[in-house]
């Protein structure tokens, strides 16, 4: 058996599915190539049948990278399939990840079908896709809860089929680890293309009952060669199994004797690339990459980590690409500093955009004494913004103790301005009801998060919201070192998007 796990990352797939976190097809080129350099073997890029976007970005990422595996997620139908094969026409390796559900609940009232019918579409679904591509993985969808020796008799009749991965998702986090990686034991012990090494098996396991990343270490203990991830562990409902736990736990842990192609001095730049990208913060606490992650505030940590750091890191910050001594970029930083980290962070800029990015650093810059990576990184989305119809000119905001709030503000709406004014009940209120003022729709404020990027009082503050109209939740984004500018300018972004 390979001591070499294979990491396949379905960041751009089924991370991709949390709401409020879409990319377009240029930022997912972005990510594409930096999972490319992370080391990742297998590049979920979409599911193309699914939208136009989807197939489109499908194309642009196989035409985008070199060495990974460009994956392509359908159903098992034949429409499908026709689909993924003509978006991965470009790339240079390619899969069609095809599948259906497994388990009696799904058998029974997902498909109102079979237990031998299921094999049946199955085994032909897999040999429909073999058809235009080698390399073919199935997953049997909610596998966590398919009785193992149906699940077997399945793996069998697909492996026979031609598949060359076969995928036991724990859709919906259920299974325990114990459990889990005895399911994958039995699969090994039971069905003969896998022990023959005609194919392996994928752990593909969420986090409902946050054991998602335990559950895929179970899984590849007990023989699993291929661990689907995320990075940062994104993804649907509580997310999936993290990118950057499974590869420095086997980093760590030597003596399971499996590694992966993981560059790990890449996985925090990466972090924060997929962070920002999709506005989505990570938390605090996560880890490998969360900002506390090698934070030490005990004063009997503190004091063992002076004497030796191994007392209780069992991980070298730099190993995850975390660098104290880092470049800290000024105002007296050159565009050539700026362009060199943004190719640190895997955003390659050049000609008048890097011009203008620059010129927002230097603005920036005049009011931070120090810009981080997570303030690049904001500046390089910045740009996405220039295409809105709606955007920001102005906004002034009196407030004060025992002062009511008054809001004025100036909006360029495809090229035509517009102003307003009102009070509210603290500025961020009084700013909103002045662009309602302006916007008149009747929108809804359904979720409003604040994050700061690091802790100082000139940090650059994150606004997140959701905003309902017409029956449509919208999600936005603002940064700014104003945090009432960025809510406004979160809410503008909501308004941006929505449906005409």
């Amino acid at each position: 058996m390979s001591d070499r796990l294979f990491i396949f990352d379905t960041t751009l797939r089924d991370g991709e599915q949390v709401p409020g976190c879409q990319l377009n097809t240029v930022e997912k080129i972005q990510v594409a190539r930096q999972l490319e350099a992370l080391g990742v073997d297998v590049i979920e890029a979409g599911f193309p049948i699914s939208s136009p976007g989807d197939f489109n970005s499908v194309i642009e990422i196989s035409k985008a990278v070199t060495w990974p595996t460009i994956c392509a997620l359908t159903r098992a139908v034949e429409k499908d399939i026709d689909v993924a094969a003509e978006a991965l026409q470009a790339a240079k390796h390619k899969r069609i990840h095809t599948g259906i559900g497994t388990s009696d609940s799904h058998i029974r009232y997902k498909f109102n079908s079979t237990r031998e019918e299921i094999i049946e579409r199955a085994v032909a679904a897999v040999k429909y896709a073999k058809r235009y591509v080698e390399d073919v993985e199935f997953y049997a969808e909610d596998a966590g809860r398919t009785e193992n020796e149906y699940l077997a008799r399945v793996v069998e009749a697909v492996v026979k089929a031609g598949a060359t991965v076969v995928n036991i998702p724990d859709t919906t986090g259920y299974c325990l680890p114990q459990e889990y990686g005895e399911k994958i034991k039995y699969l090994m012990e039971h069905v003969d293309g896998l022990s023959a090494g005609k194919a392996i098996l994928s752990t593909h396991c969420h986090n409902d009952l946050g054991m998602a990343t335990a559950n895929t270490i179970a899984g590849v203990m007990n023989g699993a060669r291929q661990a689907e991830v995320t990075i940062n562990g994104i993804g649907e409902r509580a997310g999936n199994t993290s990118l950057e736990e499974v590869a420095m736990i086997l980093r760590c842990h030597k003596g399971i004797g499996i590694d992966t192609n993981i560059n790990t001095q890449k996985i925090y730049p990466t972090s924060r690339m997929v962070s920002s990208l999709m506005n989505m913060p990570v938390q605090p606490n996560k880890a490998i990459v969360g900002r506390n992650a090698f934070a030490h505030s005990s004063g009997i940590h503190q004091d063992g980590v002076l004497k030796n750091v191994q007392t209780y890191e069992i991980i070298d910050p730099k190993d995850v690409g975390i660098d104290d001594n880092a470049i800290v970029l000024t105002a007296r930083s050159g565009r050539a500093a700026l362009k060199h980290r943004l190719s640190v962070l895997g955003v390659e800029m050049s000609g008048e955009r890097l011009d203008a990015t620059y010129q927002e650093f230097l603005k920036l810059a005049d009011k931070k004494k120090e810009v981080n990576d997570d303030d690049i990184l904001m500046l390089a989305g910045a740009d996405r913004a220039a295409a809105h119809a709606v955007k920001l000119d102005y906004l002034q905001v009196t407030t004060g103790l025992g002062v009511r709030s008054v809001a004025c503000i100036g909006l360029d709406i495809a090229g035509e301005k517009f102003e307003a004014s009102a009070s509210g009940n603290g500025p961020v209120d009084a700013a909103i009801k002045a662009l309602k003022n302006i916007i008149k729709r009747q929108m809804v404020l359904k979720e409003f998060t604040i994050q700061a990027i690091s802790k100082g009082s000139d940090d650059v503050g994150k606004v997140h919201m959701q905003v309902e109209y017409d029956g449509h939740v919208y999600y936005g984004f603002g940064a700014n070192t104003d945090i009432v500018t960025a809510s406004a300018e979160a809410y503008i972004d909501c308004i941006n998007k929505f449906k005409k």
